[in-house]
């Protein structure tokens, strides 16, 4: 009987308004700081307790979620930021759908409520899920939870909630919204309706039905089919309720029951039926014009402030099949060009461009198909333009009024000397891959261009890209007829000299791609710096652990600290994320059993590493500023047999020679090695020489395992490592102190295994020679070339202290890119003189025209492989 009772209470006070429940709720529990949640069942927090349920999806409530750092949000524009007192702060989760799997609403408009007219966005983070954070009103954001839960909500272009919680700002968050809005001086475009009278909150519902008022036992409501009857009319919110069959409800205890008596309805749980009432609604924005969407400032750029995916969206052609291959293609070499944080990139159907409303919120169009375009897909595109839109066509048949695509057989898949004009005049030249098809003007049609435009070097100057504005909205396309969007391979081009020639203009064919993609309005500052993580200190033998705990027992501070003039290093048996990390203090954890990393097996560095003293002991990173100084406070003190390395996935700060700065991407094998010399020895004599035997240790450690030896890996003097003659994909950096009769020498290494972007790397070229010897090489890892490179750089040490050059010389001229080479002194004027090797102390010799030999000095010169001098260095 009392069970029976607590259902019949729970039913007249919640049973009709479920909406009401979840606005008493947010209302009362919101000064808590309790995060409210919806979300399907199966996704609910943990912890969190239930407080409704609706077919499959729950409005539960549990622990406070906050937001303290928005360095992979994309803020919009909007200023000046002010999150209301009474507002709440909450992050919407969703998945983009297309076509036929795209989520439709009920039928009837009258139930669809919009995400967008319910909250003010504040940013965006693209992804898997895309979240939304935004603010709204106590009100609205019931609103938008309840529509959720009768999946009723509706977001823009095919974007699908998946969960709502409301989160909490810090006061550090707010700031820097605050900071961010009015640093780009964006002025608020959204107006906020006028609410009508249906979008008036209800009153609450705790303070309309009094604790004490036994109509709450249904003493004035016939619990029955229809509506409510008695002195109590039906509200806006009752109508549609069936009888109580219909609207069965659970107490999975009668002290839940008592404290949501007491007004606490966090662990009741409601599992109602069909048709819960709906939520007023204001239909007034529900015919919003796109240009109110997508606003458009200055000179017509367009800005998005309505919280809506800044997308760009790639249409690769009709056939399924095909399609998705080239989608993953073009859209893969346009991901290296903008931050994927800031802009998601989808595929866009024949089906979905036709139906679905994508212009609404589209930055960017890439058109990338041979296929013509059909007259009605066509005709939606060019609307696109009309509104302001961008497109990028990428050897595409598209094109519109005055521009046809003409095409020149001879011209088909070869390689071609592109020269490319920006947009500030200056010019780039590259060699490209041609499509076999050219721009040509309509006859008696003139358009005026924009300033990107790209012409072969050739008689006719064929022109490949133009820049084409159109309509008065500030829409504009940029065409190509080169395949900027592949990607230099034999896979593309049969001919070893084609790769060399495409490999060759890498880095210039992302300028110029770079350079599109700004003029079309996408930001092209890949700013997003990875966070930096502790060292570990990890030993490659067992036998050198115990003595090496006892020396560092002996040479820390009392807070186990280790301090240089670069930075202090803490060593701590485990690492918690409360413990700072910060440039100049650096945590070193010597828990070697914590140790995991994706990116370093130290089982495979232990097997490769076959040396007496050198890289005994490892301070490994995945990511550090630079590794050049993290030996700097051990390097003096250390034993000489407990061989010092430093090895990094990732340096945000890595250095070249001089004032040069080294990019040190995932697949960059990145290590800094400390050596001691004695001053008198062979080598300590030759210093110089250091550099090159560390550049021949590099490629020897590749070119001397079985079956990679023709890797066509080489050295240039004074410290490089070379693709041939053509492109860099590696570099040393040796810097010495003497101290006493010793060199103690930090040796920076760093050369590029599995990074084939911006330049080349190794394992390039190992599938380049797979695909031309029709060979099964495997591709390398960069933890066993590092330890077989300092492998080989102690045997070639070894070698040298006692032979002297002549025993690492001729291995030196075997590999390295000058043997009989042409170049000038100065400039393209200067003398012309005969590379003829190095001298006794490593420095390049080079015979002229009198047949005098002229040494130049590395620290004096530097030698340019493009243009075949030999420059003073400016001082």
């Amino acid at each position: 009987m009392l069970i029976t009772l607590c259902y019949l209470y729970l039913w007249a006070r919640w049973g009709r308004r479920p909406a009401a429940l979840v606005r008493a709720t947010v209302q009362r529990l919101r000064a808590s700081r309790c995060s409210f949640t919806f979300c399907g069942a199966a996704a609910r927090p943990q912890g969190a307790r239930v407080c409704l349920s609706r077919g499959g999806r729950v409005f539960c409530v549990g622990e406070s979620q906050s937001i303290d750092d928005l360095n992979k949000w994309a803020l919009f524009l909007v200023s000046p930021f002010i999150l209301e007192a009474e507002h709440i702060a909450f992050v919407t989760e969703s998945i983009w759908v297309q076509g036929e799997s795209l989520q439709r609403p009920a039928s009837s408009s009258e139930t669809i409520v919009k995400w967008s007219d319910c909250c003010l966005p504040l940013a965006c983070r693209p992804g898997d899920p895309y979240q939304l954070i935004a603010e709204a009103s106590v009100d609205d954001f019931s609103k938008l939870g309840v529509a959720f839960m009768e999946d009723r909500l509706q977001m823009a272009d095919g974007l699908v909630p998946q969960k709502i919680v409301s989160v909490h700002l810090q006061d550090c968050t707010l700031k820097a919204l605050e900071d961010e809005a009015s640093d780009k001086q964006a002025q608020t475009l959204r107006q906020n309706p006028e609410p009508s009278a249906e979008s008036k909150p209800e009153p609450d519902a705790m303070e309309c039905i009094g604790r004490d008022d036994p109509k709450v036992l249904g003493a004035q409501r016939t619990l029955g089919t229809g509506s409510a009857s008695g002195s109590e009319p039906a509200g806006e919110g009752d109508r549609g309720v069936g009888s109580v069959e219909h609207c069965p409800l659970h107490l999975s205890s009668c002290h839940e029951c008592l404290e949501l008596e007491n007004s606490t309805i966090e662990s009741v749980k409601f599992a109602s039926a069909e048709n819960i009432p709906d939520l007023p609604y204001d239909h007034s924005g529900s015919s919003e014009d796109v240009a109110d969407d997508i606003r458009l400032e200055g000179e017509w750029r367009r800005v998005n402030v309505t919280g809506k995916a800044p997308n760009i969206l790639f249409y690769v052609g009709s056939a399924p099949q095909k399609s998705l291959g080239r989608f993953q293609e073009v859209r893969s070499v346009l991901a290296d060009c903008v931050d994927t944080d800031r802009y998601t990139l989808y595929h866009l159907s024949r089906e979905s461009a036709l139906r679905d409303p994508w212009s609404d919120n589209c930055l960017l169009l890439v058109v990338a198909t041979q296929e013509t375009i059909p007259e009605d897909l066509s005709q939606k595109f060019m609307a696109y333009l009309s509104q302001g839109g961008k497109v990028l066509g990428l050897c595409s048949s598209f094109t519109f009024a005055g521009f046809q695509v003409t095409s020149k057989s001879v011209l088909e898949e070869t390689v071609q000397s592109l020269v490319f004009s920006k947009a500030d005049q200056t010019q780039v030249k590259l060699s490209v891959l041609s499509s076999g098809y050219v721009y040509e003007e309509s006859p008696g049609e003139r358009r005026s261009l924009g300033k990107l435009q790209g012409h072969l070097e050739n008689e006719d100057k064929d022109r490949l890209i133009v820049q084409v504005p159109f309509g008065t909205r500030g829409g504009e396309a940029v065409l190509c007829q080169v395949h900027l969007e592949l990607p230099p391979s034999s896979s593309v081009v049969q001919a070893q000299e084609d790769f060399d020639l495409l490999k060759s203009s890498n880095i210039r064919r992302y300028e110029v791609l770079r350079e599109i993609l700004t003029t079309l309005g996408l930001n092209c500052d890949i700013r997003h710096i990875p966070a930096l993580t502790p060292l570990y200190l990890l030993p490659a033998t067992e036998e050198i652990w115990d003595p090496l705990m006892r020396w560092l027992g002996k040479h820390v501070d009392p807070e186990g600290v280790i301090k240089s003039s670069k930075l202090s290093l803490k060593f701590l048996p485990s690492y918690t994320s409360e413990i700072e990390i910060s440039p100049s203090a650096l945590p070193v954890v010597t828990d070697v059993e914590a140790f995991s990393s994706e990116n370093f097996n130290l089982d495979i560095y232990r097997q490769n590493l076959q040396t007496k003293r050198l890289g005994k002991v490892i301070l490994f990173a995945e990511v550090t500023p630079t590794t050049m100084n993290l030996l700097d406070g051990l390097m003096f003190e250390i034993p000489q047999e407990m061989g010092l390395i430093a090895i990094a996935v990732r340096q945000t700060q890595g250095k070249g020679r001089g004032v040069n700065t080294w990019l040190s991407p995932m697949g960059c094998a990145a290590s800094t090695l400390l050596i001691s010399i004695p001053l008198r020895s062979q080598l300590g004599q030759r210093i110089p020489f250091v550099q090159h035997l560390m550049s021949l240790a590099v490629v020897e450690a590749v070119r001397s395992i079985a079956g990679y030896q023709d890797i066509n890996l080489r050295v240039k003097w004074p410290n490089d490592i070379y693709y041939s003659d053509l492109m860099k994909l590696g570099g040393v950096l040796v810097n010495s102190t003497l101290l006493g009769e010793t060199f103690y020498i930090l040796i920076g290494c760093g050369f590029n295994v599995s990074n084939s972007n911006p330049t080349i790397c190794i394992n390039d070229l190992i599938t380049e020679y797979n695909k031309q010897h029709r060979a099964e090489l495997k591709p390398l890892r960069t933890d066993s070339l590092i330890a077989r490179t300092v492998t080989m750089l102690e045997k070639l040490i070894d070698t040298f202290q006692d032979k002297g050059p002549n025993g690492v010389l001729p291995l030196y001229y075997k590999y390295w890119v000058h043997s009989g080479q042409r170049v000038r002194l100065g400039d393209l004027e200067g003398p012309e003189v005969w590379i003829v090797g190095l001298d006794d102390s490593g420095f390049l010799q080079v015979q002229e025209e009198d047949g005098e030999v002229v040494t130049v000095h590395p620290d004096g010169n530097s030698f340019d492989m493009l243009r075949n001098l030999i420059i003073p260095r400016q001082q």
